[in-house]
């Protein structure tokens, strides 16, 4: 287990700096990272899996599993608690960042930022939390190689990929070692930047639809007619069990007024000029929504508000609990879960949302608050040809050393990196056997669910 660099020296000169990365090398040499051996004390994937889902909504955990088992990547995207236990044995520097906890290429996307610029960025920290700079990178590095093998590519083309991936974190950390705070702080990866790293015509030509689509659309009016239905003149959420729908357990007039007082306080957190601006937003409804893989059976919700003239808000309400890196790191020194979410991501993101912001609910679970969506644009990893895969996989690398650089700890990284390429050789070798790993467990869980052990649902 990693110790924490709490008490290194932010003010280090620059030659300081990479002076102490560079010893590092003698704690954990940059060879050592390849290593991974699934060993006999390995906790059961599968009983981390069940633990993992206590404290979710028991009847919406068969659709968590049945969205893990839909491939190797699908499984990988919702198994983090999994892989932070097995990082928490390999090799690391000990240097601390703030660690996104759940790094893998589909977390990854555009958005538009509170300037109306769309922005490419990391966009699920539900996991983020103090951690060793490698997890992150490992994590990132192994969703290429599933994610490329899952595509057709053979393990000699993924593990190029992965190399690809880390090879940019590497440029760019060396880039941001450079810089000061306040340069590293607003530097940001545009659209612009998006495309120009593109070499496919086919992709370039793809992703400017999917912008000019975004830049199409209003605020909140687009989701407003999909997401609403009328009756008698009352607006409300439309069901769509069981992915949308309304609770039936409890007084709707009491529960809705709880959730307003929640919403309240959330918005104590938005500052004062949001709050005046949230205000002009009234309370109209609140509905159940399930969404992506892990975060499946957490409470997850959307929210409707609308102003005196009728134009909508959609915010999205999601349960936070403990990050999977905790047991492996340090207590949080956020009480509430929500704010080391929000923490995390302010820290982590160029620009988040005007929105963002944390609360207790009304059984005192806690929570955050975005914009449910806010021009983002999703990367359809699924129809990636070779090319378009290792351009997407420089961007991510690139946006992580991004990331990383705003915790403060660049130029410790670039000395420990130096200017070979035997750290990017190893963390690809580790995405490759983590690749296998990652498959046994997979089908450990289909197994489970083959012998009745556990229940999964499987949506059309």
């Amino acid at each position: 287990m990693a110790k924490t660099d709490n008490h290194l020296n932010h003010l280090l000169s620059r030659s300081e700096a990479m002076d102490f990365g560079k010893s590092l090398r003698n704690i954990a040499p940059r060879t050592t990272h390849s290593a991974w051996k699934n060993s006999s004390d390995r906790k059961d994937p599968v009983q981390i899996l069940i633990d993992s889902s206590e404290g979710r909504e028991a009847h919406l955990v068969p659709i968590r599993y049945g969205r893990m088992l839909k491939s190797p990547f699908a499984f990988y995207r919702g198994a983090a608690a999994i892989m932070a236990a097995d990082l928490a044995k390999t090799p690391t520097t000990g240097v601390y960042v703030q660690a996104c906890g759940d790094c893998h290429l589909v977390n990854f996307g555009s958005f538009a930022t509170p300037e109306r610029k769309i922005a490419f960025d990391i966009n699920d920290f539900d996991e983020t939390h103090p951690a060793p700079w490698e997890w992150d990178l490992k994590r990132l590095a192994g969703s290429f190689v599933i994610a490329a093998i899952n595509n057709g590519m053979n393990e000699i083309e993924a593990k190029e990929i992965a190399i690809e991936c880390v090879e940019s974190y590497h440029q760019h950390t060396n880039e941001y070692s450079l810089l000061t705070p306040l340069e590293i702080w607003y530097s940001s990866i545009s659209v612009d930047d998006v495309l120009k790293m593109a070499r496919s015509e086919q992709a370039k030509k793809r992703f400017s639809k999917q912008i000019e689509k975004a830049k199409n659309k209003s605020l909140a009016g687009e989701d407003y007619p999909k997401l609403t239905k009328v009756e008698n003149g009352v607006v409300s959420i439309a069901d769509n069990p069981p992915l949308i729908y309304h609770r039936t357990d409890v007084n709707a007039k009491e529960y809705f007024r709880e959730v307003e007082a929640a919403f309240q306080e959330y918005a104590k957190t938005l500052g004062a000029e949001k709050r005046i601006m949230f205000d002009q937003y009234q309370f109209v409804d609140i509905a159940t929504k399930v969404v992506g893989v892990g975060s499946v059976g957490r409470l997850c919700g959307i929210s409707l508000r609308m102003t005196g003239d009728n134009e909508p808000l959609f915010l999205q309400v999601k349960e936070a609990t403990t990050s999977v890196l905790e047991p492996f790191t340090k207590k949080s020194v956020f009480e509430n879960s929500g704010q080391r979410v929000v923490h995390g991501q302010k820290m982590m993101q160029t620009a988040s949302d005007i929105f963002l912001g944390w609360g207790v609910g009304t059984k005192g679970r806690h929570f955050y608050v975005r914009q449910l969506r806010d021009m983002k644009i999703k990367p359809l990893v699924e129809i990636f040809e070779d090319e378009t895969m290792v351009d997407y996989a420089k961007l991510c690398g690139w946006t992580l050393a991004r990331a990383h650089a705003r915790s403060g700890k660049s130029k410790i990284i670039s000395g420990y990196l130096g200017n070979s390429a035997k750290f990017a050789d190893a963390i690809a070798e580790f995405g490759l056997a983590y690749a296998k790993q990652n498959e046994s467990d997979y089908m450990a869980l289909k197994k489970a669910v083959r012998e009745g052990k556990l229940e999964a649902y499987f949506e059309e």
